[in-house]
């Protein structure tokens, strides 16, 4: 089966300790991990304001991967999600090679930058 690029973006409550955050974090990881797939970047935006009031809380921990997986892997890991009651919000997508070039680029500093900034690296 064809490996695909995907990004899954989850949002968790607000609540939780660094260590439970992290612990959550590592469990995701973990799910793509052993099921064949290659993380390619993770960021974690941290704290941020939601647009309107998830389960009454008006902030969440959002964490971002890309990775690289078998379709059949994203039914997995959207069920964990939902499986897990830290995990308000969350959102896995196919990236097309447009997608992927600008990520690419992005993870490299040139997303931003003016060309002439980007030439000077």
């Amino acid at each position: 089966m064809e490996l695909r690029n995907y990004e899954t973006v989850f949002i968790l409550t607000p609540v939780l300790s660094e260590q439970q955050t992290k612990d959550t974090v590592e469990k995701f990881k973990k799910i793509l991990t052993d099921n064949n797939a290659e993380i390619i970047n993770e960021d974690a935006w941290g704290i941020r304001k939601l647009a309107y009031p998830i389960q009454n809380k008006q902030t969440g921990y959002y964490y971002i991967i890309e990775f690289k997986a078998e379709g059949t892997l994203i039914a997995k890991l959207e069920l964990e999600y939902k499986r897990d009651e830290k995990v308000i919000r969350f959102l896995t997508t196919v990236l097309d090679k447009h997608a992927v070039a600008y990520n690419e680029r992005k993870q490299k500093g040139l997303i931003g930058k003016k060309p002439a900034e980007a030439k000077a690296e």
